[in-house]
This record gives structure tokens, C-alpha cells and sequence, in this order.
């Protein structure tokens, strides 16, 4: 009995190590066609912790054994750091290097138009973090707003005012319209000049295909910024609950996963696309670029390795621990980043922990 007992737990180790193995490498295989990879890289940060107490386990009954999850853990070392930084970060509102630009990167779920009656508050806290943070550049996703001073509740221009960011590109298609007032879609503010702004989609009729880029000058410098919003899991109220709990569904478990599996499926597949058809566009550029963007995936994911090649993560250069950004579902998801071309270097970045919206906002003080 001890040895088939021993023989589970060294077996169940071994399923543990290649999952994290899948989870770090996954994204090298083509996750077109190998979608359901997509969930080993998903649940890395608890494939990391169950190795981690196999270690401690085997250290207490047989240490030998140990060296299966510590041998994993050298061979997934590089892609671990895109996930787990070990350090301590020290942001400064003040900039430490007077000739930084600092970009702020946010999914603002609709500026709070939807609850501006019950909670009018919130816009007034999200003008305010956003003034404080003090950004030159700001890309947020799920922009409402408005361009009719007597009928919207998000105007525009007054946006542009209390940001004192007097140049902005607001990507959107018509027929997205959040209402017959406001446009919905991808905006980039900038204290400094746009001199070209271009829309480009792949298909018109899905939002999360669509991305934007602006070329900015700073002084003599013309450098490109990219807005992207990569596909989302279309996850309805009922498929969130029953990820929260799967007890509480009143329905068919079976379908309610079936339904999940599906989402889940669709999204790998199109995100997919997307990285591949950004990432061709990115390499026709030919200035420096600053890309941000949700991503709606996590580090070692298709999307986030292939747009980020031979490119820096700001979270990578100077974040710390997970820093998660979306929090509705799990306290792991970082699915939200700035990449920047090889010649800038980040000088400093920052998770900003206010729920806001269900997106945190990450910023990055870069330096060309």
C-alpha cells in the first residue's frame, strides 16, 4: 500500500510538472488549432503553487523526489518571470526622469455611464486618479463618450479639458453606438501632437477586431501608439456564476460548461487571429512604438508572446509579484499591458489597486 501510494503521488507530481511545462510553452504550439492549451496557461499561477507544496512535500518524505518539481521549475524559469516578478516596486508621482513618457493603459467599462445616475461619483474618482497619475498618454478601451454638448453625459471635450490632454483619436464603428448620443470604442489622449490616426479592421461586425494606432510627436521624435482590445470570452451573468460557484446553477451543469467550453474556445481561436494580423501590422511600422491594450489573456499566452516579441513588457522591466489588472473572476488574471519597442526603456510602472471599473489601470514611465 505504501508504494502505490507512494506511485499516485509521484505520478500526480509528474501531471502537475508537464501541465506547468504546457502552461510556460503552450503558446509555442499553434493555439489555432490546439486551443484548449490556452487553459494550461490560464491556470499557471496555481500550477506554480502546487508544485510548490509537491516540493515542500517530498522535502518532508522523500527529498529526492523534490528535484521533480525543482527541475521543472528550471526549465519553465524564463516564461515564469513573464508571469512572477520577485522584487518591489517604488513608484514616484513625481517623475524620476524629467523626459519620461508616462502612459496610462485602462479599460474603463463604459466610464461609468451606466450607473452615472446611482453612482455619480465614480466618473468624478476616474477624472481624478486619471489627473492625479498626471499621464502624457492615455489609451483606454471601452470608451463611452460623446460628441453633442447638450446631450451627452459623457462629452468629450470636456474630457479632453479635465485630462489637459488636448489631442485624442477615437476609434469606433457606428454601429457599436452605445446609444444615439454616444459613440463606443478605443481612444488614445495625448499632450502631445497626432499627427496620423488609422482604424483598421478585420471584421467590422466585432468590436474586439478592430484596433487603432496614432503616430505622436514629441519634439523632433515621431513615435507610433498602438490601442488594441483582443477578443473576450463573451462570458454571460449565469456562465460567471457558475464559474464562481458551480453549485449555484439552477440548470443542466453539463450544458452550463458545455456553453463555457465553447466561449472559451471561440475566444482562443479568434485572439489568435488577431495577435497574427496586429503583430503584421506592428511590423510594417517604422517608428518606435508603445502598444497597450487588455488583451483578455494571460502572460505566456499566444497572444501575449506573439504581439510581444522582440518587444519590453513594462510589467516585466519594473512590476512586481502577479499584479493582476482584471479582478472580477480570479486574483491572477494580468490580462491588461503596455509593450514598447526595444529603444525605450521603462523607467518605472504601476499597477494602480482602485475598482474603478473592473479593470485596474496600469501605467509606465518610458524613456526614448
Amino acid at each position: 500500500m505504501r508504494r502505490f501510494t507512494k506511485f499516485i503521488f509521484i505520478l500526480c507530481n509528474l501531471l502537475l510538472s508537464i501541465c506547468l511545462i504546457l502552461g510556460c510553452y503552450g503558446s509555442r504550439i499553434n493555439e489555432g488549432d490546439y486551443w484548449f492549451l490556452g487553459l494550461f496557461t490560464l491556470a499557471t499561477p496555481y500550477l506554480v503553487l502546487l508544485n510548490m507544496l509537491f516540493i515542500l512535500f517530498w522535502l518532508f518524505i522523500k527529498k529526492i523526489f523534490s528535484l521533480i518539481g525543482v527541475i521543472t521549475f528550471l526549465i519553465c524559469f524564463s516564461p515564469l518571470m513573464n508571469v512572477i516578478q520577485i522584487r518591489k516596486t517604488n513608484f514616484k508621482k513625481e517623475r524620476s526622469n524629467t523626459a519620461a513618457i508616462r502612459v496610462m493603459n485602462w479599460n474603463v467599462e463604459h466610464f461609468d455611464i451606466v450607473e452615472y445616475k446611482t453612482h455619480p461619483e465614480v466618473k468624478n474618482q476616474m477624472i481624478g486618479l486619471i489627473n492625479e497619475t498626471n499621464p502624457d498618454i492615455a489609451c483606454f478601451q471601452e470608451m463611452v463618450a460623446g460628441e453633442d454638448a447638450n446631450r451627452s453625459i459623457n462629452y468629450l471635450p470636456d474630457f479632453c479639458r479635465d485630462f489637459k490632454m488636448p489631442y485624442h483619436s477615437f476609434s469606433y464603428n457606428k454601429k457599436h453606438d452605445f446609444d444615439k448620443w454616444h459613440h463606443f470604442g478605443k481612444i488614445i489622449f495625448s499632450k502631445y501632437p497626432i499627427i496620423n490616426e488609422q482604424t483598421i479592421c478585420s471584421d467590422t461586425a466585432n468590436y474586439n477586431s478592430c484596433f487603432q494606432y496614432v503616430d505622436i510627436v514629441k519634439n523632433k521624435d515621431t513615435f507610433r501608439v498602438f490601442n488594441i482590445h483582443l477578443q473576450t470570452f463573451r462570458f454571460s451573468k449565469t456562465n460567471k456564476k457558475y464559474i464562481d460557484d458551480p453549485t449555484s446553477s439552477n440548470e443542466d451543469g453539463l450544458s452550463e460548461s458545455k456553453s463555457i467550453v465553447q466561449k472559451i474556445k471561440k475566444a482562443y481561436i479568434k485572439r489568435h487571429r488577431q495577435a497574427d494580423w496586429i503583430k503584421k501590422e506592428m511590423n510594417k511600422c517604422p517608428y518606435p512604438i508603445i502598444l497597450c491594450g487588455d488583451f483578455n489573456d494571460v502572460p505566456n499566452s499566444y497572444a501575449y508572446t506573439h504581439i510581444g516579441k522582440d518587444m519590453k513588457n513594462a510589467f516585466e522591466e519594473k512590476g512586481s509579484l502577479i499584479d493582476n489588472t482584471f479582478y472580477n473572476l480570479s486574483s491572477t488574471l494580468r490580462i491588461d499591458n503596455i509593450f514598447v519597442s526595444t529603444k525605450f526603456s521603462v523607467d518605472q510602472y504601476i499597477r494602480i489597486k482602485k475598482k474603478l471599473s473592473d479593470h485596474y489601470p496600469i501605467v509606465a514611465d518610458l524613456i526614448y
